[in-house]
């Protein structure tokens, strides 16, 4: 009786947040004294998981799957999960999965608890710590039910390897037809640059960047540090950069080791949806803007100014380094 982990992947390739949903499916496991298996879609390179403790991966190669569906991806891992025996089930907490996991939680007549941001407290009754109140404070949740689903936040148990080798199977599923009742029908992706899910530090912008015209210092600042790119509410609905690139309550929710906010005032949805991240610098004119309260650190200045300097400093301290 296992534990099983659906690990997320793109065009095939693994996302960060599934080498992490496996190390934390692997102290599950550990704890349990069980094996931890991971469930994939169309997934190239599954032996790698096992580096991170995963003994057994059922990849399902179905290219009806290729594109994300929350019902026939749910449909699946249910599956899986019956298959296993495995009455522990671990996802992450991105977008695609707080919709999936749901559907899977009801299916198996599981408990679910997302935004889970450390190894279980207790095994009997399962405890385990998640955020709470917009990320504002914590809860000690209990799960009574037989089967449980976990959402793990992103960058919160990190990775950790736990090298073991992995057989890998394919799983055929049998996904209903009414699965398929909500469709994609186009797809925005970012090409060739940190995503806002996987991103170790985020750079991200707002009105006090005056105009769209403006972005091309906030692209190279996230260049140099390796981030992706990320704005404010107001910034994508006056159409200045794309909506994928929205983060807050009421878009996408950060969870980096560094989120760097420049000429964002920190309205209570946007620093809801960022105040997972674990340092938090704000660049501002205005010394009462809100997201003061919240930063680690603040620079009360001109973003004209300010960024330009830090892209010299740092661009100084890489040649240094070289």
């Amino acid at each position: 009786m296992s534990v099983l982990v659906y690990t997320e992947s793109d065009n095939g390739k693994f996302k960060k947040s599934a080498f992490e949903v496996a190390s934390y499916a692997t102290e599950v496991a550990n704890q349990l004294g069980t094996t931890a298996t991971a469930v994939s879609f169309n997934a190239q390179e599954n032996e790698t998981l096992g580096d991170y403790g995963i003994s057994k991966v059922l990849n399902i190669a179905d290219d009806s799957l290729k594109t994300f569906n929350a019902k026939a991806y749910a449909n699946a891992i249910s599956e899986a999960a019956n298959q296993e025996g495995a009455t522990t089930i671990i996802v992450s907490s991105s977008a695609d999965t707080k919709f999936m996991a749901p559907l899977l939680a009801a299916s198996l007549n599981a408990g679910y608890v997302p935004n889970v941001v450390a190894a279980p407290e207790a095994t009997s009754p399962f405890t385990v710590k998640r955020t709470a109140f917009s990320n504002k404070g914590f809860a000690h949740t209990e799960i009574h039910s037989d089967n449980k689903v976990i959402g793990v936040s992103n960058n919160a148990f990190g990775l950790i390897e736990n090298k073991t080798t992995a057989s890998v199977e394919n799983f055929s599923a049998t996904v209903k037809d009414n699965a398929f009742s909500t469709k994609s029908v186009d797809i925005d992706k970012v090409i060739g640059k940190a995503t806002i899910a996987d991103a170790e530090i985020v750079v991200s912008a707002g009105r006090g960047l005056k105009g769209p015209e403006n972005w091309g210092m906030v692209e190279e600042l996230a260049d140099l540090l390796g981030a992706a790119t990320a704005c404010s509410k107001p910034v994508s609905d006056l159409g200045w950069r794309p909506h994928g690139e929205h983060v807050g309550q009421t878009g996408k929710p950060v969870a980096s080791n560094l989120y760097i906010a420049i000429g964002i005032s920190g309205a209570i949805q946007h620093l809801a949806g960022v105040s997972s991240s674990k340092t938090k610098v704000v660049i501002n004119t205005d010394p009462e803007a809100p997201f003061f309260k919240a930063a680690d650190y603040g620079i009360v200045g001109d973003a004209f100014e300010v960024v330009p300097a830090l892209i010299e400093k740092l661009k100084e301290f890489k040649a240094q380094n070289a």
